[in-house]
Parts: structure tokens; C-alpha cells; sequence
């Protein structure tokens, strides 16, 4: 699917609120900001009543009871990155399962400055979630001294695992290749396990790559050095064989670091930054897990659970439809 360049206008005091934005057909207006990072900011909108009639073809679950959705606003300087919007538009719109966020809506429009000069926004409306990341919550529940229960852990779990399956199900399978707490929303449910969401697919890639040399082990190492975080990152993107073939078990060792990361609110090497002379990419090579001691640990089923993910072999890792399999049985396990 192809981008556009639309001829529309937003108007500029959007940025900080109180203005109107078109995308499309639809009119939105801007009512605060809740989100940024790097050239992106991502506002709470609210759609005007006179041009929701454009969302009356859409399917239900991406029509807003409220008219409220989320928007992120790219400011884009470069060729480059107007291509890297293109893709992640393109590739998110191969998606389609209630556990990964749907693209709901686009817009890219030229925007000449005061100087002349011209360059590109991307408006990309999803639905809302206001209440956060894995991360943001993560972040809150420590300062409480909170946890989550086993059963939320493992329904959260699976709930991302299942959005993955669907990415690597595809013909051919992508990866996500940013599998980590914060590009997982939340929705608070009464009586519920936590909805789960996974977003951002702008690293998202067909899963399998062959490596038959060293420069094309170099190449992968620098683009995952650029789109796949650090603490999350599996040992064959930081030292890529020159003979390997890379496929979607990348995703199955981000998913046992975020499932330790869900128990215990932070990845499972950060540690080895705190350490004199530690190494992160040493500890993640050698799978040097630590298990924090806390009053009320988790069950060690969880634990093994994580360390069947993190083998730094990727042979050695299982798939995602046996990850689905081990977390059914636990769910059965600890369910009241």
C-alpha cells in the first residue's frame, strides 16, 4: 500500500493544543498532548461530529465510542525518513488481530516553512489507550511496591504472544523486532486481566534473512543496533555470524526478556549497567540471568518459563505457537 502526499493543511497551532487537524476527510481537534519521542509526538483527539460519517464504513471495534483516538504527528525532514514512514504505514496495514494496534487512518502532507524550504508531516490516528504502557505502569506499580499476580502476568503474557503469532503467521512471517514493555499498551479492565496491545511496527521486517557474509552480518548488526532496543535485543543481532539464518525467534527472546520484565519491571541484563566494568551485550551473549529476591518471589515454573525463551542459541529457542502451548498450561495451572 502507497502513500499519498496529500494537499491538505493542518493547522499549526495543533501542536499545542486547542487547533484542528484533517486527515483525510476527517476532522479532528487536538485536545492535549500524551505522548513524544524523537521527531513523533502522539496527541488525545477528538473527531468532530460532522466528519465521523467518514468512519460509518469502518469496522466497529475501529469506530471510537467517544470519538476520542490517538494521534502521532511525525515531523519528517529527510528522504529516508519519509520512506521509514511509508513502511511502517505499509506493514501496519498487514495486520489484523484484536492484540496488535490497527493504523485506523493517514495522512502525509508537504509543509513549505517561513524560509521556503519544504518538507513532510505523517498523521497516523489509532485508537486511545490512556492508560499506558507495560512500562508507564511498571514505573508505578515499583514506586507502590505493587506486583502483578501470577494469572494477570500469563494472561498479559499471552495476550502479546498471541499478536505476535499473527505477525509470524504471515506469508511471508515478520518480526516485530521491538518486543519490550513499552511498546506494549494496557487497558485496565474491572474484574479482568489487563488488555494487551502490542504497538509500533515502524521496526517491524519479514522475519527470515540469510547471512552469507561478513558485511551483510555488519549490516544487520548496525540496522539493529538503530531499530532493536538494547536491553531486549537478542545476542545474534548484536554479533551476527557471517553464515546464520536469522528468522522470527528474534521475537521469542525479547518476549521471555519483556515476560521477566512484567514480574520484576526491568529486563533481565540491565543489571550488568550497574555493575563495574559490566557489559550488557557480554551478559546477553552469555544469558546471565539473575533472579531478584523479593518477599513473595514467583513460582519457579515462571522463571524456567523465561530461561526456555533466553537461550542465546537460536536454534535452541522455542516458536511461537510452542510459547502459546507452555503459557495455555500455565494459565490452566494457576487459574482458580
Amino acid at each position: 500500500m502507497g502513500c499519498s502526499l496529500s494537499g491538505l493543511n493542518a493547522l499549526y497551532d495543533a501542536a499545542t493544543g486547542g487547533g484542528d487537524v484533517w486527515i483525510n476527510e476527517r476532522r479532528f481537534r487536538v485536545l492535549r498532548q500524551i505522548g513524544e519521542g524523537g521527531f513523533a509526538f502522539v496527541y488525545l483527539v477528538k473527531e468532530h461530529e460532522a466528519s465521523s460519517g467518514a468512519a460509518r464504513d469502518r469496522h466497529p471495534s475501529h469506530v471510537s465510542d467517544d470519538g476520542t483516538y490517538a494521534m502521532k504527528k511525525v515531523l519528517i525532514q529527510s528522504r529516508e525518513q519519509l520512506d521509514l514512514v511509508k513502511e511502517e504505514i505499509r506493514v501496519s496495514s498487514l495486520f489484523n488481530h484484536p492484540n496488535l494496534l490497527p493504523l485506523l487512518d493517514h495522512a502525509i502532507i508537504a509543509v513549505k516553512s517561513t524560509q521556503g524550504d519544504w518538507s513532510h508531516e505523517a498523521y497516523l490516528l489509532f485508537p486511545v489507550h490512556l492508560d499506558g504502557t507495560l512500562f508507564d505502569n511498571a514505573a508505578v506499580m515499583q514506586s507502590r511496591k505493587e506486583f502483578y499476580s501470577v494469572l494477570d502476568i500469563l494472561r498479559i503474557f499471552q495476550q502479546i504472544s498471541d499478536g505476535l503469532k499473527h505477525m509470524h503467521s504471515l506469508d511471508p512471517p515478520y518480526a516485530h523486532n521491538d518486543v519490550k514493555p513499552g511498546n506494549v499498551l494496557v487497558t485496565r479492565r474491572k474484574g479482568q486481566a489487563p488488555l494487551a496491545t502490542l504497538m509500533d511496527f515502524g521496526s517491524s521486517r519479514p522475519a527470515r534473512n540469510q547471512i552469507r557474509s561478513r558485511s551483510e552480518a555488519l549490516r544487520l548488526q548496525e540496522w539493529a543496533a538503530e531499530h532493536c532496543s538494547a536491553p531486549f535485543r537478542a545476542p545474534e543481532l548484536w554479533d551476527c555470524p557471517s553464515h546464520a539464518d536469522i528468522d522470527e525467534r528474534t521475537d521469542i527472546w525479547s518476549l521471555g526478556c519483556t515476560l521477566y520484565a512484567i514480574m520484576y519491571g526491568v529486563s533481565p541484563f540491565e543489571y550488568a549497567l550497574g555493575e563495574s566494568g559490566g557489559s550488557l551485550q557480554l551478559a546477553i551473549m552469555n544469558a546471565q540471568l539473575k533472579w531478584p529476591v523479593l518477599p513473595s518471589a514467583y513460582p519457579d515454573a515462571l522463571h524456567k518459563f523465561v530461561t526456555w525463551m533466553l537461550q542465546p542459541q537460536p536454534e535452541m529457542r522455542p516458536h511461537i505457537n510452542d510459547v502459546l502451548l507452555h503459557v495455555d498450561k500455565l494459565v490452566e495451572k494457576y487459574s482458580p
